[in-house]
């Protein structure tokens, strides 16, 4: 089915970033006659074009002289560390400290909301070619985020009353038993908890193994706790992780929409987008048409972080804009809940609302969705239009600017976390330090 030159390069390119497929997604979702154009080959299968050719020559070289294991694993160390394996401050500003140590398998970025990183559930059904976490499962221990089902995220969680959402994340946490999601979950439904009010899952099981709600040995059970989080009050939110129309219209994965729904969670979806993926209007249109008929709630469509094989699968800003109105203009308002497309960088989720032309200059015009500090939130700012940007740090202030609005309280913000110093601005020493707990996700 695949040549001898296409079965090494799957190896070279997967010595580097993880590779991991299942039958469900090689038997019902790839569609082997268009190989190597069908979308969810490329989403899962490696291609000698996601490391660059000296990366791609290391790593070749090392595995064609039979290089020692040790040999291989620091030729595919070196790679990886170019390829910016935790971007937007994951590991340097997003993990918050308590009793100033910090805590392993926590994000807290936004004020609101807490990233969970349930330790067994570090992994996933099936890899994203295209995953910015990659640097979860390569082995690498000091890149990857974890925490035990009890301690110290709970302690944290307690204190910090104005946390409202909760999510789950990984890795994938469906691969988890029940009984084991359930260790996470139960006990943010006792009254210590009663500030946390939304319970989010972050997931790509729902498209490639929908069994986990359906068939499999604990979907029951899996159902039951999705009911007993609703019945205590709290929302539940699946956050189904679609990249393409093809991964909503087998039997099971619809059945399996059906059933999480039928426990009163809500499905919301979300997806980058990703070259030789899903970069046509179309792909996006049908997508939320057919997420809308099944009851799921479009929710982000984001831009593909800077990590990884991002420049196999990024997408000038100027293409996602047009992608995202041309697809949103296709559709009904049911669709029209999603949001995009959208930058998660350092300083916020950064979406780009249009094109226009201001004082005689062609601008981006960007406005943050969430932000480290929530006075950023929504305050509309300007970039130059650039044809080749894909992200934000390649993009301009406009206007003669010399930086964006954010910037020099970024700056400080940074510095704060990093204990290098104090500070104070015009907004108020109050302010700044309600922004501080932002830089914790």
């Amino acid at each position: 089915m695949l040549s001898k030159e296409e079965r090494f390069n799957i190896e070279v390119v997967s010595n580097v970033l993880p590779f991991r497929v299942n039958n469900y997604v090689v038997e019902e979702l790839i569609n082997w006659e268009n190989i190597p154009d069908d979308p969810i080959y490329q989403l899962t299968f490696m291609q000698k074009e996601m490391l660059t050719e000296n990366q791609f020559k290391l790593m070749a070289d090392a595995l064609i002289t039979n290089g020692s294991p040790e040999k291989i694993k620091s030729v595919a160390n070196e790679i990886r560390m170019e390829l910016n394996p935790h971007p937007a401050g994951q590991m340097t500003l997003n993990v918050p400290k308590m009793d100033e140590e910090p805590i392993a398998g926590i994000q807290h970025k936004y004020k609101k909301t807490v990233l969970i990183f349930p330790s067994s559930g570090q992994t996933c059904h099936s890899y994203c070619t295209f995953c910015f976490r990659w640097a979860q499962f390569v082995g690498m221990t000091d890149l990857k985020f974890a925490t035990e089902e009890s301690g110290r995220f709970q302690d944290y969680l307690r204190d910090q009353k104005e946390v409202s959402d909760v999510l789950l994340t990984g890795g994938d946490p469906m691969v988890m038993s029940a009984a084991k999601l359930a260790a996470y979950i139960e006990p943010l439904l006792e009254p210590d908890f009663d500030h946390i009010k939304n319970i989010r899952i972050g997931t790509k099981s729902v498209a490639y193994w929908p069994y986990k709600f359906v068939t499999d040995k604990d979907a029951d059970d899996t159902l039951r706790l999705f009911e007993k989080v609703v019945n205590s009050g709290k929302h539940l939110s699946v956050m189904g992780h679609y990249n393409h129309w093809k991964e909503l219209q087998t039997e099971i994965a619809q059945e399996a929409v059906k059933r999480i729904r039928s426990t009163g969670a809500q499905i919301r979806t979300q997806s980058p987008l990703v070259k030789h993926v899903n970069d046509d209007p179309e792909v996006w249109s049908r997508m939320w048409r057919m997420q809308i008929k099944l009851g799921c709630i479009p929710y982000y469509f984001f831009i593909e972080r800077n990590t990884g094989a991002e420049k196999y699968f990024s997408i000038p800003l100027n293409r996602a804009l047009d992608i995202f109105t041309e697809a949103y203009r296709s559709v009904s308002g049911l669709s029209r809940t999603v949001r995009g497309p959208s930058m998660s960088a350092m300083p916020g989720k950064v979406a780009i609302v249009g094109i226009a032309e201001i004082m005689g200059e062609k601008v981006f015009v960007l406005t943050m969705l969430q932000a480290r500090n929530p006075q950023w939130t929504k305050t509309p700012f300007f970039a130059k239009f650039s044809e080749t940007a894909t992200w934000l740090n390649e993009l301009e202030p406009a206007f003669g600017e010399e930086r964006f609005f954010y910037q020099n309280e970024l700056d400080q913000l940074v510095q704060a976390k990093e204990g290098q110093m104090f500070f104070k601005s015009d907004a108020g020493t109050k302010v700044l330090e309600d922004a501080a707990i932002n830089i914790d996700e």
